[in-house]
């Protein structure tokens, strides 16, 4: 595990009270808080250690309720355990105040009839994409970023002014401890910047309201950790955005898709 990854905070979360204390550092700020795919993993991992045996996840509802400024405390707890569906509820805390919670569906496979199923675009291999963030704006992006491997095979980038809200990439964890698990797969599934973000004339702020991650395939087998990712706007105005955001693993399997609300300031 290498100093701070995602690997590492996991490990570092310690009981505390009636859930989990866990650390915060520098480089998984987004601005003033934390980067939204950390804050969901976390949530996520409380969820899977509150309450055992839980069958695979299959839709993640994520409210970030307000910044995460510094380390907080994950309680979760079980709201119903079904004959098909298992849902737990999760909640990040600062002191007194929520600044995050997690609605999480956990079922087995049954059998079904039906089978839909959406390949991933053709793309070039990780190795013969470019990075995402050029050497010399790296000093200008947000922390967390350095966390991760991030490729841009599709889109343009935030504050171009672009005609089309939309960017494809590919994307992994830079640790390789960190690469495993439906907890890591969840924390890169927002990897991308908001699908508005080309079409700003110039950088500004923006803020996530709601994500739902819906997991189309509970297999985690990708190669070396990568993931291809995408992000589209599907409608924008009155200060916000709604995008659809979809997940392949390396062998062009769709393994997640979702949708997020994002609160723009431009």
């Amino acid at each position: 595990m290498t100093q701070d990854s995602l690997a590492t905070l996991l490990a570092a979360m310690t009981p505390q009270e009636d859930g989990f204390a866990a650390p915060l550092t520098t480089n998984w700020k987004q601005g003033r808080t934390a980067f939204g795919g950390l804050t969901a993993a976390l949530l996520l991992e409380a969820a899977r250690r509150s309450v055992p045996d839980l069958p695979p996840l299959r839709s993640a509802l994520i409210d970030f309720t307000g910044p995460v400024t510094e380390p907080g405390v994950f309680t979760a707890g079980l709201l119903r355990r079904g004959r098909n569906i298992t849902t737990v509820e999760a909640h990040a805390r600062i002191g007194a105040q929520v600044v995050g919670t997690g609605n999480f569906s956990f079922s087995s496979a049954r059998d079904s009839a039906i089978r839909v199923d959406r390949p991933a675009p053709a793309a070039p291999a990780p190795e013969d994409t470019p990075q995402m963030i050029p050497d010399f704006a790296k000093p200008m992006a947000p922390g967390f970023h350095q966390n991760f491997d991030i490729r841009l095979i599709e889109g343009a980038m935030p504050g171009m002014g672009a005609t089309r809200g939309y960017l494809r990439g590919w994307a992994r964890h830079r640790d390789p401890a960190s690469r495993d698990g439906v907890v890591s797969q969840l924390c890169i599934g927002d990897i991308l910047p908001p699908a508005v973000f080309p079409l700003f004339p110039q950088m500004g702020p923006n803020s996530s309201v709601k994500w739902i991650f819906n997991r189309t395939d509970t297999d985690l087998t990708t190669e070396d950790g990568w993931w291809q990712v995408e992000s589209e706007v599907t409608a924008a105005g009155d200060g916000y955005s709604s995008q659809t955001m979809r997940m392949w693993s390396s062998d062009g399997r769709l393994v997640a898709d979702g949708m997020q609300s994002v609160i723009v300031f431009v």
